[in-house]
């Protein structure tokens, strides 16, 4: 069975340097949105890239980074995604935050 519905997607953008009371801050995201009961948050790391420092972080051998770019994705409805935003002005300091609407379709074995 497929189910189709509309929500929004979080994309935060941080550095994998980057902590929260001395733990990685993309934890702290993850954390935060469990305890809001957000239906799921993946975190993916980069490859490469730059922020505002303009400085390239990159997995390449020859200029090897260990702050990496790191991006936490979280995707519900409207409702709980607004209401959850809050919690993360709480932690973020230097980061970028995209909201954006999505369509969400959802596999589902039948029962």
């Amino acid at each position: 069975m497929k189910r189709h519905s509309t929500a929004l997607r979080i994309m935060v953008l941080l550095a994998e340097d980057d902590t929260w009371r001395h733990k990685p801050l993309y934890s702290e995201v993850v954390r935060r949105a469990r305890a809001a009961g957000l239906a799921g948050a993946s975190v993916f790391r980069g490859i490469e890239g730059f922020g505002a420092s303009a400085l390239v972080h990159t997995s390449r051998l020859l200029s090897l980074s260990e702050d990496l770019p790191i991006v936490v994705v979280i995707v519900d409805s409207e409702e709980k995604v607004r209401a959850f935003l809050p919690h993360l002005d709480e932690i973020l300091t230097e980061a970028v935050v995209l909201v954006d609407p999505v369509e969400f379709v959802r596999y589902q074995a039948e029962s």
